[in-house]
């Protein structure tokens, strides 16, 4: 156990970013009991992992600090605060509003401070050169914790009306912000891939972060154009909703690709397909494209791009599903009953 969590992933947050997500969208279609499910699951692997991260650091503060000096691993600190934010927008479908506001303080301060600190500490202050020799999928979690911030601010908006200008102002400047960041990681991603030799190791599961950072991209801007006027919000509100249905089509495209990749990485190379907690980083893209496409099919009445999110739903419940048993099993053999084969 003590060396399970020494070796913790930073971005095992995944877990919970995936699992309330699909729950999210499960709600959206009216399952409302496995949508709860899967809500559970999220909320005892939020608070599992939260402890686990809080022991640590406190135990461990050198495999911490390695991490953030590491540009294959510290963007992964970033998940915490889109696992906070996903949990806190399903906790508001059922009205527990309180909550999301409480998570979106405590994201929001956290993406404030890892904002700076994860890009200085894994980029800029790292003695090894060049970085981008490391860049990966991960580091596409930078969109996705900055776009969880506007999500969640647009779902609270209605709801806290004495603020709504202020949350208007923090959902479009997240957004805006993660625009900008998924240009950034795009390029530094892609000069990687064309510089370096790329192994089949090394194209691992995060790289469908690309998608999913392009997907909650597509989910933020549509609760945006949602939104209630503010003036904030009737300024960009033309600009946020035709760049949504772009980002969208992008997320469509990007899926083959990484499919093939995947293909080329376990079929043609034979890298063996086993458990990795790096494989939740497929299964929260999967679902933030199911459910950012129902969101962007009401926002801007595109009942396709609504139809296409509802079957990419089952298809990101499966993967879930998939990937929840496999890692049961695996942390059965490994921690639990380490002397089982």
């Amino acid at each position: 156990m003590s060396q399970a969590v020494r070796g913790l992933t930073p971005g095992y947050f995944a877990l919970v970013m995936g699992s309330g997500i699909i729950s999210v969208g499960l709600h959206l279609r009216g399952f409302t009991t496995p949508s709860t499910l899967l809500l559970l699951v999220a909320l005892t692997a939020f608070a599992v992992l939260l402890v686990l991260t809080v022991v640590r650091i406190i135990r461990f503060p050198d495999a911490v600090a390695d991490d953030f000096s590491d540009a294959r691993r510290a963007f992964g600190f970033l998940t915490f605060i889109a696992g906070a934010n996903v949990v806190g927008v399903r906790l508001a479908m059922d009205g527990h509003y309180t909550v999301t506001a409480v998570m979106l303080g405590v994201a929001g301060l956290t993406w404030l401070i890892l904002g700076y600190v994860v890009p200085w500490t894994a980029v800029l202050s790292t003695q090894a050169r060049p970085v981008v020799a490391r860049a990966n999928g991960t580091w596409f979690i930078w969109v996705v914790a900055s776009q969880s911030i506007a999500v969640a601010a647009a779902t609270i908006e209605p709801i806290y009306t004495s603020a709504r200008n202020g949350l208007a102002v923090v959902a479009v400047f997240s957004w805006s912000v993660g625009v900008f960041l998924y240009g950034a990681a795009g390029i530094f991603v892609s000069l990687r891939m064309m510089l370096y030799e790329l192994r089949p190791q090394d194209l691992n599961p995060p790289y469908w972060v690309a998608m999913g950072a392009c997907a909650i991209t597509v989910l933020a801007g549509a609760r945006i154009v949602e939104m209630l006027d503010a003036p904030m919000v009737a300024a960009t509100r033309g600009l946020i909703g035709g760049l949504s249905v772009v980002f969208w089509a992008f997320a469509t495209w990007l899926i083959a690709p990484l499919i093939a990749a995947g293909w080329w990485r376990h079929r043609t190379h034979r890298v063996p397909l086993t458990y990795e907690a790096t494989l939740w980083s497929v299964v929260f893209p999967l679902g933030m494209y199911a459910v950012a496409g129902i969101y962007l099919g009401q926002a801007d009445e595109l009942p396709l791009v609504g139809h296409i999110g509802s079957a990419a739903l089952w298809v990101a419940f499966a993967v879930w599903a998939g990937t929840f048993v496999a890692m049961v099993i695996h942390v059965t053999r490994t921690v639990l009953l380490p002397g089982a084969r």
